[in-house]
């Protein structure tokens, strides 16, 4: 018997409550938000439950909304996958902006050691728990962290282009 949405999301709520929120399909993934403080034993249970057998950590990333409250401005998102039944979850866990952090899940799936300190890297988020949360492409010296919407897209001193030359003007050159 294929695995439903409506079966994962019983067992969910079932477990965790309001801890898990916002069930929905996007495209063929099905989508779910949860709780910051539970994401431990939220992984554990997708992929230790018999019927549900989320084994496969396909993606972790991060995101930033800069524009939402203090409370909501970092996310960071777990793809999982069912090989058995060839199902995907998306899961999304908002942090604070102040200061991003959220438990490891690398003792978990062991591949997120890697995707986990890209996301430091990139977006500053920390890992709690992390066996070695460290810079992994940018140099240790840097103080910022580049994927954040912190900064212009533009420098707007440029001298050296002409939006005449990039569409970006009515104007004819």
């Amino acid at each position: 018997m294929a695995l439903e949405n409506t079966q994962i999301q019983d067992k969910l709520v079932e477990t965790f409550n309001n801890d898990v929120f916002n069930f929905q399909q996007e495209r063929d993934i099905f989508s779910l938000e949860a709780s910051a403080d539970k994401i431990t034993p939220l992984i554990l249970f997708l992929k230790n439950d018999p019927e549900l057998r989320f084994h496969f950590l396909t993606d972790l990333c991060g995101i930033h909304y800069p524009d939402n409250e203090t409370e909501r401005q970092f996310a960071v998102v777990y793809h999982l996958h069912n090989w058995y039944e060839n199902k995907r979850l998306k899961i999304k866990v908002f942090l604070n902006g102040e200061k991003p952090e959220i438990k490891t899940v690398s003792n978990i799936f062991l591949s997120s050691n890697w995707m986990e300190r890209e996301t430091f890297d990139f977006y500053g988020i920390d890992f709690i728990g992390h066996p070695q949360l460290k810079r992994i492409l940018n140099m240790d010296e840097m103080q910022s962290h580049p994927m954040r919407k912190e900064f212009p897209m533009e420098d707007s001193g440029r001298t050296d282009k002409d939006d005449r030359f990039f569409g970006r003007t009515t104007s004819n050159c």
